[in-house]
């Protein structure tokens, strides 16, 4: 190959090794809701998050909702109190786990009930790993691991 021409060739295979490995930064496993009942205007998410560098969740999105928000649950005195986050750090090479009790998503604005056994699509946005798509299971309790 002449040297011309090897230039454009390498600039392209850099190029796609970089776009692969934003795509396989972060991995999502075990998303699951919980069901709700009819004219029930939330519901909650959860899932387990792992990223092979530095990263941040900052919002999500599904057609089945108005709105998708990051929250976090915490004892306060006696009380449990649930608070919405601007994002979930993600430190690289940790699993961070999204479960009942503490951080999880919520979706707001339910436009139809989340049916046991159904799927909700999610779209989840990270900082620096972009969209990733993904389905959590409508489930009465976490899957077994």
């Amino acid at each position: 190959m002449k040297p011309h021409t090897l230039i454009p060739f390498v600039a392209a295979s850099l190029l796609c090794l970089a776009s692969t490995t934003a795509f396989a930064q972060v991995k999502v496993e075990q998303a699951w809701a919980r069901p709700t009942v009819p004219g029930q205007q939330g519901g909650g998410g959860f899932l387990s998050i792992t990223s092979t560098s530095a990263d941040r969740l900052v919002s999500g999105s599904t057609p089945l909702a108005e709105r998708f928000e990051l929250h976090t649950m915490a004892m306060k005195g006696d009380v449990m109190e649930m608070r919405q986050v601007d994002a979930i750090e993600l430190p690289a090479g940790k699993t961070v786990e999204l479960k009942p009790g503490g951080l999880h998503v919520m979706f707001i604005g339910l436009k139809q009930a989340l049916a046991l056994g159904s799927k909700v699509p999610v779209t989840l946005k990270f900082e620096k790993a972009g969209e990733v798509k993904v389905e959590f299971d409508v489930m009465s309790r976490p899957p077994a691991r």
